[in-house]
């Protein structure tokens, strides 16, 4: 039974906001602590708002950095907002974590927006922590995927079986 859920943030689509005056997205705070308040959620959670990072734009030290979080942290769910572009990427890069269930979720469109991904994407993650044994796992598109065995079609905008 899910008690206490560790949520690290790291940016990507879900947490974009658009600025009418730059005519560009950005990343904004964090969105699924208000979102997972607004839905009444019967565990407690934390958010650690640790980077707002396109994914394109993470490296290694991002990804030692995300693992190094995890680690430290004292619950046995985390669960990571990340970027769609390159979550496989650091999927397999958090592998081999002991006694942790990990997943990472995000969203096509940013969770501000009208019909976005968001909400049932993180709906999931957060069915499939408390049912998944310890390991790592990606939640997209209705699907939990092995990092080992996924990867994002871009021209379809969808996770696929690679």
């Amino acid at each position: 039974m899910l008690q206490h859920l560790t949520i690290v943030a790291t940016g990507g689509t879900i947490d974009k906001i658009y600025f009418d005056d730059k005519s560009a997205y950005q990343i904004g705070a964090p969105q699924i602590g208000e979102i997972l308040t607004q839905l009444g959620v019967a565990f407690a959670f934390e958010v650690i708002a640790l980077m707002r990072k396109d994914s394109l734009h993470m490296d290694d030290a991002d990804r030692d950095l995300i693992r190094r979080t995890i680690l430290a942290q004292p619950h046995r769910h985390v669960l990571v907002t990340h970027g769609t572009d390159t979550m496989v990427e650091t999927a397999r890069a958090l592998a081999g974590i002991p006694g942790k269930t990990i997943v990472l979720t995000g969203a096509l469109n940013p969770a501000r927006f009208q019909g976005s991904d968001a909400v049932f994407n993180i709906g999931c993650a957060v069915g499939a922590i408390q049912a998944l044994p310890d390991g790592v796992y990606i939640a997209m598109n209705g699907r939990v995927w092995d990092p080992a065995r996924v990867r994002k079609n871009r021209e379809a905008n969808r996770f696929e079986a690679s």
